[in-house]
């Protein structure tokens, strides 16, 4: 009678280890989804807290809106720094903190204006309310503009964590954010609303040098005048509507720019970090890398101009566009979401999704730290452009070979 061996064949040792690497891989995935939930939730959370607090709104980017159109709404300077300080003091702002700038350019003006006509707890409500559909609308876009079905792949797009931090910081980048998606949508068959629709992208027109540049060379070369014509009529009309609330917006701007300490901040980007190592005072050094990306975006649309798709092509640009953008924060970085959904969709595996939900939740937490320190988000928060990049380009070679090898597969059948 033959007895049981006492050792394990081939096909039991790895099915035990196909056991081992499922549960390790099962409490990894547990791990990280508990992780990004509780950050996520945490942010939502301050976000209703937010909303429903007696006090106002408090400090967050949002004062500066609604201080700039009350002094519109009562036909003043909305860039007084001594009368912003008192509005925004007397909607929560801590005493601590120095007077909130709306740094955008003046044709932002009739945007903010109708906000001060409302108390600070109103408009931060009608305020965040219009973000939560950008982000909504934006997301539901790209479903259309990439042919995808709403799947819960699309969860990572509306708890992408820049996004989030845009809704407590009263962030109008979601505007950005939905001017682009219009434009991706719009640009094949509605042209001139698609140009329209850059205007929501120009309040944050240094987020997209590289990629206007871009832009702006394919409208010559495709002719597609009348993106540039919609653009044109978009941005005329916002600087007329300005000039109409407030005939010395301009003048007043520029002013403000020149007094404010913009020149000091800490800036989570790459060129702040170039000008801080080499020489602080050097402004221009903010502009190197812009300009080299700048260079770098012209050079691969020109070897790629006669199959070039906003799609795809342009979800690089943009990406390189606010890696090297001189002036960026960790909520501006919403705008990435395009290329991210893009590589969302076309990721091979859950892995690559785990990934990037992780790296959402550290900026998510990474907003907390400042409780600690003040610069500490700003630090935290360095690696997130450079990242986003990273994480595109990957998970779109891994795609690619995934593709490549089931067409070897199907030849070979």
């Amino acid at each position: 009678m033959n007895e049981p061996s006492s050792e394990s064949t081939p096909g039991a040792t790895s099915r035990a280890l196909s056991g081992k690497q499922k549960l390790i891989r099962s409490l990894i995935l547990y791990f990280l989804v508990t992780v990004c939930a509780a950050a996520a939730g945490a942010i939502v959370g301050s976000f209703v807290v937010a909303l429903a607090s007696e006090k106002g709104p408090g400090y967050c980017d949002f004062i500066a809106y609604w201080a700039a159109g009350h002094q519109l709404a009562h036909q003043a300077n909305p860039y007084d720094g001594a009368a912003l300080l008192a509005l925004e003091q007397s909607a929560g702002m801590p005493s601590r903190f120095g007077v909130l700038y709306t740094r955008n350019p003046p044709w932002v003006l009739p945007l903010i204006y109708p906000l001060g006509f409302l108390s600070a707890r109103i408009a931060f409500f009608a305020w965040n309310l219009m973000l939560v559909l950008s982000i909504w609308g934006s997301v539901r876009l790209l479903l259309i503009v990439y042919g995808r079905p709403a799947t819960q792949r699309v969860l990572l797009g509306y708890f992408f964590g820049p996004a989030l931090l845009c809704l407590i910081t009263g962030q109008l980048s979601l505007f950005a954010l939905l001017g682009l998606a219009l434009f991706l949508w719009l640009h094949r068959t509605r042209p001139f609303m698609a140009g329209a629709s850059l205007w929501l992208c120009a309040l944050k027109p240094h987020l997209f040098i590289a990629y206007f540049l871009v832009l702006l060379a394919w409208i010559v070369v495709t002719r597609s005048y009348l993106i540039l014509l919609g653009t044109t009529v978009a941005l005329a009309a916002s600087c007329a509507a300005a000039y109409w609330i407030d005939p010395h917006a301009w003048t007043q701007y520029a002013l403000m720019v020149q007094i404010s300490n913009f020149k000091i901040d800490i800036i989570p980007c790459i060129g702040f970090l170039l000008r801080y190592w080499i020489k602080g005072h050097a402004i221009w050094l903010q502009y190197v890398l812009t300009a080299l990306g700048s260079i770098w975006a012209l050079a691969y649309y020109w070897k790629r101009r006669a199959e070039w798709d906003w799609r795809q092509h342009g979800n690089l640009v943009l990406l390189v566009s606010l890696l090297t953008a001189p002036y960026i924060w960790i909520f501006d970085q919403a705008i990435a979401l395009p290329a991210l959904l893009e590589g969302i969709f076309r990721a091979p595996s859950r892995n690559w999704l785990a990934g990037l939900a992780l790296m959402s939740a550290l900026i998510e937490l990474a907003h907390y730290s400042g409780h600690w320190s003040a610069a500490a988000p700003y630090y935290l928060t360095l690696w997130a452009a450079p990242a986003w990049l990273v994480w595109y380009l990957l998970a779109k070679s891994a795609a690619r070979k995934l593709n490549t090898a089931a067409e070897s597969r199907s030849s070979c059948e």
